[in-house]
């Protein structure tokens, strides 16, 4: 490909994969399922392959000083290894969606009308850092049917390109075809936007990263894109709430994993129940070394916050931050959700069933929790098996993304001969 253009790579790469499309469409789960569990096989067995060639994006990370996060985010070792090999496993044992009929009725006239779940077709899937998310990408897009086209991120190429390797030779052993699986060889963003404009080849594409990369991605698409700019997720804690449990959720919210999405970030009080409730959760906070920035009823009830600006309440920390507020009532916090929150994910903690029900009601994020941590928005933790992203744009998924919502669904008519009149 190296003589061609950048526009002519990217016709290639959405032809072939509108053509494995086609074929990959009507294999039987069986089939898909062989090849998963052959991707792991193969996997396992090329481990030492696979980490010589992360070792080489781990020796320019390091000459380009990168940080010890992103340093970890990019390894690969012997246990990851087999985690990916786990991953292809536990998608494989997964449910197939495909062909389902979600919903048959019966008309007047005697057709029978039914609703049947369909693979999307093709999906691009540009993604940052972890070289894991090729394996899943693939595992998940395969299972639903789909051909799909990953490219990663420069920092972790070899690692990427030798996993797809893996993953494509494992097919080449099987009826699904190896142009169901393409890894972007390219690191020059002007492919990525050639990608971008394959609206008669590329049916969906689901970036995974920062902010910058998401809003890159929308506003230079043709192609459909499944958004999610940020997780600024909120705990709100009721004057009807058990004020023990309230301790135990708001400080697994923001401790347990603070670097990812559904962690929390803004904590809204009750104002009958902070006086009590603050001093006592902030100490726990303070102790796992979380910085507090408070409004200025929380600052006046715990000496020592930090004083909360109007950026905070809007920013996504991924860090051991947490902003909090005083609210006088639910009408309050609801009013802040909708000003400041990203529709990722809210909690409430509550004993009082009618104001669980209204704040399910009126909370418009992907995901509303009562009396529960808000880490649980994710496929695994929700029963979906896996994930391939969470959505904050309501179409055509909303929340975690899991097989069924790698589907699309058409119309199927049962006759006995009928005619339109």
């Amino acid at each position: 490909m190296t003589n061609m253009t950048f526009k002519q790579q990217a016709l290639r790469l959405g032809n072939q994969a509108k053509i494995a499309a086609r074929r990959l469409a009507p294999l039987s789960s069986e089939e898909k399922d062989r090849a998963l569990l052959m991707m792991a096989e193969k996997l396992l067995a090329k481990s030492s392959f696979l980490i010589e060639e992360n070792r080489k994006d781990l020796e320019l990370a390091t000459a380009n000083s990168v940080s010890s996060a992103l340093l970890d985010r990019i390894a690969l070792n012997p246990s990851r290894v087999q985690a990916m090999a786990l991953g292809l496993r536990d998608v494989a044992a997964l449910p197939d969606p495909v062909r389902e009929v979600v919903k048959m009725w019966r008309r007047p006239n005697g057709l029978q009308v039914g609703r049947m779940r369909i693979p999307l077709g093709v999906i691009g899937i540009i993604y940052e850092a972890r070289p894991n998310v090729t394996a899943d990408a693939a595992a998940l897009c395969l299972k639903s049917g789909n051909a799909v086209i990953l490219r990663g991120g420069s920092e972790a190429r070899h690692s990427n390109q030798a996993i797809g390797a893996v993953l494509r030779e494992a097919c080449a052993e099987t009826r699904v075809p190896q142009d169901a699986v393409q890894v972007v060889q390219v690191t020059d963003r002007a492919l990525v936007n050639e990608l971008l404009q394959l609206e008669e080849y590329i049916d969906l594409i689901i970036p995974r990263g920062g902010e910058d990369l998401i809003r890159t991605v929308a506003a230079n698409s043709k192609i459909p894109v499944i958004k999610h700019y940020k997780g600024i997720c909120h705990v709100y804690v009721d004057d009807d709430a058990s004020l023990e449990m309230a301790e135990r959720i708001c400080f697994n919210a923001k401790v347990q994993r603070p670097s990812v999405c559904n962690a929390m970030e803004t904590l809204l009080v009750h104002e009958a129940v902070a006086p009590q409730f603050l001093p006592s959760m902030i100490g726990k906070f303070r102790a796992a070394k979380v910085d507090v920035r408070g409004c200025a009823k929380s600052c006046a009830l715990v000496p020592g916050l930090t004083p909360a600006t109007d950026e905070d309440w809007s920013t996504e920390y991924l860090e051991l931050i947490v902003s909090v507020r005083v609210v006088k009532d639910m009408e309050e916090a609801i009013d802040h959700i909708e000003h400041y929150g990203s529709q990722h994910t809210e909690s409430i903690v509550t004993n009082n069933y009618q104001k669980s029900r209204q704040f399910i009601d009126r909370v418009d994020s992907s995901a509303v929790m009562v009396n529960a941590s808000t880490r649980f928005n994710d496929g695994g933790e929700l029963g979906l098996g896996a994930e391939i992203g969470i959505s904050t744009s309501k179409i055509h998924a909303f929340g975690p993304m899991g097989l069924e919502e790698l589907t699309t669904t058409k119309f199927i008519v049962f006759g006995d001969g009928q005619i339109r009149e």
